[in-house]
């Protein structure tokens, strides 16, 4: 009974960190949105990964907070785009401002970091 009661409680836990996922990146709005002086966020997730799911939180919160940012994510599994932005691991944030990148983390989920690189992009 007990090791049910674990299994479940697994189960439950992974289903809370598996929150919804898409890519939204395509090299068209990336390319419109730098060409319209955006700040560009992009961000890199796998399934089942907690650190993503936890990173994704706080974008979400941040999409409501920053204006003239587009935040853009794509599943690592997409090697076209992952080798166009030369990103290898799950959970990398990097920005854009005028066409260049200005920051690059890897792993980075806390909110006040993450606020803090977007507003010093800004």
């Amino acid at each position: 009974m007990r090791k049910i009661l674990i299994f479940i409680f697994c189960i439950f836990a992974f289903t809370a960190n598996a929150m919804e996922k898409k890519t939204t990146f395509n090299k068209e709005l990336f390319d419109k949105a730098q060409s319209e002086g955006k700040i560009v966020v992009v961000s890199s997730w796998v399934k089942y990964c907690s650190s993503c799911a936890s990173q994704m939180k706080v974008l979400d919160k941040a999409k409501n907070e920053f204006d003239n940012v587009e935040f853009l994510t794509f599943e690592l599994t997409n090697k076209e785009i992952a080798n166009l932005l030369n990103v290898q691991y799950q959970t990398t944030l990097l920005i854009f401002k005028d066409n260049k990148e200005v920051y690059r983390s890897i792993g980075e989920t806390t909110k006040d970091l993450i606020y803090e690189a977007i507003k010093s992009s800004i």
